[in-house]
């Protein structure tokens, strides 16, 4: 008896299935004939950002929004070149969609598979660099078996806007090296900035295309032409509002960054290895089935490696340069490095992989690919998504978050009630306002300055002259002292307790007390439609 090898064997049927496919491919294969023609690619995203939107709605019914996707939101309500915590990016992303579509849930969870669909296209435009047809599908593939596209992506916040910045800025980069023309080199200079104005992580993307222009062997025609100088002009050029703003307001963003610094050295090495084994955990089912895919080929690694492309090479030495550096700065610096904060650079190992491959990929492991993802995805939406759903009802979530709506319109009736007028603005627990600020009819700004986020200021004077609300769990001990302390400033106010419960599809689910305390607006106090200049004032002044 003749054994053959189980890979020999399937790659044979890769082989006969690509000659003559069955019926039922022949659908799938008229679609990867269309990757050039330009349809393929829209298709693909446009389908993934439909279902994965639709998990979001079913998975998340009657739980509501992340506190960090409402923080997004209630940053981008006040346009500044800069806020507290950290760069503008994902509050200007906020406040252009909300300018198009409705602050409701469906929506942001919309933006932010959007977002992850504009990620995978750009990233497609880095891939289009080296390989044609249906490599290029292969490629997004794999990043949708990923949790950066998905799970991560519905968190919208400072890391999940670098997923579309990252690869837009890595491909203006490539472009500008190859070409070295002005126009590109504007380019790259303007996304990279875009990419800092993001999170300040993205220097790590800003200096490891500086390593690998200065590894690369074309390294001497690319710094003695003028691209280089012209994207670090455009990019300070874009860039400097924000810088104003730094120099102007105290660099709060840097003072939160550096909270993470100066940790004990064991624990920080300890961060350091589950960085690099939380990003591996994030490629291992795309790693495994790239594995299935290329079988024996595999040995050829050593040799495709070594006849990689120059532009190939440039790119590798980018994705090099993503993972040692913050690795050797967070040693240096003793901080903490979650493996999430690098999610956004996966696309470049992918790229790595399948383009990097001098053999031809079967079309055949391209459509089971495709069915792969495709089973994955409904199985998400019709299985997990309402199971999910149904178990955080009647357990609810570690922020409470399906709980966020019914306080917010409680608060609001009750404030109507007392004041007959709308409420302008909120504070309390951060999550708590930012998601009255999101759910109440009469959306109020939140009113607490965010440079006080952690040290739990008092209020303005003006700022409870005008009206003002505020709204705790009641076990939040620390909200809950400093309840007692405006209270003591206020004069005049109202605290009141009610209990609020989560309810899914009509059945009942987790209850909670919530307390408030309301201020009404004294006579002659500040308009309530200067909640908006009195906000961003309180930025800047004593709580």
């Amino acid at each position: 008896m003749v054994h053959v090898p189980i890979d020999f064997a399937f790659q044979a049927m890769a082989e006969r299935s690509d000659r003559s496919p069955a019926p039922w491919r022949r659908p799938f294969l008229r679609w990867l004939d269309a990757v050039e023609t330009g349809w393929a690619v829209p298709l693909l995203l446009v389908c993934f950002v439909a279902i994965w939107t639709l998990y979001l709605v079913i998975a998340y019914a009657g739980g509501g929004l992340h506190p960090d996707t409402l923080e997004a939101w209630t940053l981008g309500r006040n346009f500044a070149w800069g806020y507290h915590k950290h760069p503008p990016l994902m509050g200007w992303v906020a406040a252009a969609w909300t300018s198009v579509f409705p602050p409701s849930d469906w929506s942001l969870q919309l933006m932010a598979m959007a977002n992850a669909g504009l990620a995978l296209f750009f990233v497609d435009l880095v891939s289009r660099q080296f390989v044609t047809g249906h490599k290029r599908i292969l490629v997004l593939l794999l990043l949708m078996l990923t949790p950066a596209y998905q799970f991560h992506a519905q968190r919208f916040n400072a890391n999940s806007v670098l997923l579309a910045t990252w690869p837009l800025a890595t491909w203006c980069f490539l472009r500008a090296f190859e070409t070295r023309t002005v126009l590109w080199a504007v380019a790259a200079g303007c996304t990279t900035a875009l990419a800092m104005v993001g999170k300040y992580y993205s220097i790590f993307l800003v200096t490891s295309f500086a390593f690998a222009a200065l590894a690369h062997p074309a390294r001497r025609a690319y710094f003695t032409s003028a691209s280089p100088w012209i994207s670090i002009v455009s990019g300070l050029a874009v860039l400097s509002p924000h810088i104003y703003w730094l120099a102007t307001t105290g660099a709060s963003t840097f003072t939160y960054a550096m909270t993470h610094a100066n940790r004990d050295a064991v624990i920080s090495l300890a961060d350091n290895v589950d960085f690099l084994l939380g990003l591996a955990a994030a490629m291992s089912v795309s790693a495994v089935l790239w594995v299935f895919i290329a079988g024996r080929r595999l040995r050829q690694f050593p040799a495709d490696f070594a006849a990689m492309s120059l532009g190939l090479r440039l790119l590798f030495y980018v994705a090099i340069g993503t993972i040692v550096l913050p690795v050797l700065t967070s040693l240096a610096m003793r901080t903490d490095l979650p493996s999430l904060w690098a999610l956004q650079g996966l696309f470049l190992f992918a790229v790595l992989v399948v383009c990097g491959t001098r053999y031809p990929i079967e079309r055949f492991y391209t459509v089971n690919l495709t069915l792969t993802t495709a089973g994955v995805a409904l199985t998400a939406v019709l299985v997990a998504a309402p199971i999910h759903a149904v178990y955080r009802n009647t357990h609810g979530y570690e922020e409470d978050r399906n709980l966020y709506a019914q306080a917010a319109n409680e608060l609001t009736r009750q404030w109507r009630e007392l004041t007959g007028e709308p409420l302008s603005a909120v504070s309390g627990d951060d999550s708590l306002a930012f998601a009255t600020a999101f759910y109440s009819p009469d959306h109020p700004y939140y009113a607490r300055p965010f440079a006080y986020q952690y040290t739990w200021g008092l209020p303005h004077k003006t700022t409870l002259d005008r009206g003002w609300a505020a709204l705790c769990f009641r076990d939040q001990a620390n909200c809950g002292d400093w309840m007692d302390g405006v209270s003591a400033r206020a004069g005049d106010f109202v605290r009141r307790e009610f209990t609020v419960q989560a309810t899914l599809w009509g059945k009942p689910g987790v209850r909670r007390e919530v307390v408030v305390l309301m201020v009404p607006p004294r006579k002659g106090g500040t308009n309530p439609e200067s909640a908006a200049d009195d906000f961003s004032a309180s930025r800047r002044g004593a709580d």
